[in-house]
């Protein structure tokens, strides 16, 4: 299971995607559906399912226990040369997300973030002036430097 870590100082994006949602549940399909589309378009097809699942659990978080009436969702998608990072901003900064055991196997809330971090190399969040930003990365591989003699 991965734990939240510290962000470290990201590199500039190849590619970067925006967008503000309304806090309702049809917002949480549009959003997924966007977000594979754009990692599958920009060069990652491999990351694109991972990156729709995460964003549809990051979005009902948000959705849940994060929303307020009148203020949107934010999800913003980068993908640089070494990670693909999505993130999912809310105006509720005092509520925070947190692990939660799973006390019963048919229990049906409460796994959202350990699938998070099940499927992306690492997650965490920020605080912003209002609200917070939870973000889910993953690392990607490294392109193989061909030396010519």
């Amino acid at each position: 299971m991965t734990e939240p870590v510290p962000l470290s100082p990201p590199a500039p994006p190849l590619h970067e995607d925006l967008l503000d949602y309304t806090p309702t549940r049809r917002s949480v399909p549009l959003a997924r559906r966007r977000a594979a589309r754009l990692v599958a378009e920009r060069g990652q097809p491999g990351l694109a399912g991972d990156a729709a699942l995460v964003v549809s659990e990051l979005m009902t978080n948000a959705l849940l226990h994060g929303s307020v009436r009148g203020r949107l969702i934010r999800v913003h998608v980068t993908l640089g040369n070494r990670a693909l990072r999505v993130e999912v901003s809310d105006p509720r900064g005092e509520r925070l997300p947190r692990l939660r055991p799973v006390a019963d196997a048919d229990e049906q809330f409460g796994r959202g973030l350990l699938l998070v971090g099940t499927l992306a190399t690492r997650w965490g969040w920020e605080p912003r002036s209002v609200g917070k930003t939870v973000y889910a990365e993953w690392d990607l591989p490294t392109p193989a430097v061909v030396v010519v003699t």
